[in-house]
């Protein structure tokens, strides 16, 4: 039998308890042993739960219990998460978490202890909630060399653009994801593109083989997106998307986020509300997509779990995830990426930008013009966009 213990009895982790609950035979059967949940760590009691017995609030217990060869780190951020985290590696214990802040802020440190004491730091869930991602990238794709990973990863601004699509305003679209409990009360990460932002970080350190961390990320929300811009691209074909996108470029590595126009017969256009896509183009195999839900109690504790039965499966050979420290040294700038553009400027502020393919759709506000650019890349264009006095400014995926 393999004793587990949850940190923090949140969305995720009390998804956990219920699916280890639901699923206690067909979760023996995959992982050739009985899985038991020992411990659930939390500041707060839980008296109307069926785990209550199990809620304990000093973490030391479970640092301290041999029983426990299994943790389930479900806290949340990179404080008191990463602390914790760190013991419970130290003190010869399997990790599993949903944490994409604290993966892609110190999974190369994480991954360093793991291996050093042969245990196994696993998040296939920090990364498009019940998608399967990092273990294809890791295991499947492995004969692969990977040139580019991209896709929309974060449901809440996708529901929110999807809204807008509609017809939404922006602001209500987002009230409706929180009313909805797709966004949070401060839904400031999710929109200024900080969740999705980690998440590539990950996916681009597992394909690359380089940590990259989030501070070095030329990172751009949805906040400028307005109900305009959806309207001018819908009438031309394209939609809007918030993309995370890392690209080889030889020896270097080329990694943002930013909203895109997407043409519409493009299979991430189709991917609409709180789903999330990620493409992955890899030289033997091509592109493959994978599609899911991005986020959610069940489908992330299902990610959880299935990492926990790899632990239980591997304690004696541990799964080969790791990367190498990142540094400046192999990441290229983003900004040099040349692209065609969609800009949007007060009437007249095409002018300056060459030979543009103008956009229209009936209703539009008189007093400003949206058009298309020719290829250029960012340092070649905001000089143009300051000098025009541009509203906003997307890449076009192409």
């Amino acid at each position: 039998m393999v004793h587990v213990a949850i940190l923090g009895f949140g969305v995720v982790g009390s998804g956990v308890a219920e699916v280890l609950e639901q699923n206690t035979e067909r979760i023996a059967r995959s992982a050739a042993t009985e899985i038991s949940l020992k411990y659930i760590l939390d500041i707060q009691d839980f008296p109307d739960s069926p785990f209550a017995d199990k809620v304990i609030h000093d973490f030391e217990r479970i640092e301290q219990d041999p029983d426990v060869q299994i943790v389930v780190e479900t806290i949340g951020g990179a404080g008191i998460a990463y602390e914790f985290t760190k013991r419970c590696l130290q003190a010869g214990k399997s990790v599993v978490t949903s944490n994409k802040e604290l993966v892609a802020t110190h999974g190369y440190e994480l991954l360093s202890i793991a291996k050093e004491k042969n245990l196994n730091y696993l998040f296939e869930a920090s990364v498009g909630g019940g998608i399967p991602i990092v273990r294809p990238i890791c295991q499947c794709l492995a004969a692969n060399e990977i040139s580019e990973v991209y896709g929309i990863l974060n449901g809440t601004t996708n529901y929110v653009l999807s809204k807008m699509a509609q017809g939404v305003e922006f602001d209500a679209a987002l009230q409706q994801a929180q009313e909805m409990g797709y966004a949070e009360a401060d839904p400031t990460a999710d929109i200024a593109g900080d969740d999705a932002c980690r998440k590539i970080c990950i996916l681009g350190s597992l394909s690359f083989g380089h940590h990259i961390y989030p501070d070095q990320v030329c990172t751009e929300g949805i906040d400028k997106v307005a109900l305009q811009d959806i309207c001018y691209a819908q009438q031309a074909g394209w939609k809007i998307k918030l993309l995370g996108r890392v690209i080889r470029l030889g020896d270097m590595i080329a990694i943002y986020v930013a909203p895109h126009l997407i043409n519409a017969s493009h299979v991430l256009a189709n991917v609409d509300d709180v789903f999330n896509g990620i493409m992955v183009k890899g030289n033997a195999i091509g592109d493959v997509m994978f599609y899911g839900p991005g986020a959610g109690k069940l489908p992330t504790a299902s990610a959880v779990v299935a990492d926990i039965i790899d632990c239980a499966k591997h304690f004696h050979a541990r799964k080969y995830i790791d990367w190498a420290e990142g540094g400046s040294e192999v990441l290229a700038d983003s900004r040099l990426l040349k692209s065609r553009w969609y800009v949007r400027t007060p009437l007249g502020g095409e002018k300056d930008f060459g030979q543009v393919e103008t956009l229209s759709y009936h209703g539009a506000n008189p007093a400003d013009t949206a058009f298309l650019t020719p290829p250029m890349s960012q340092m070649e264009i905001e000089p143009k966009l300051k000098a025009a006095n541009a509203i906003c400014a997307f890449r076009v995926l192409e």
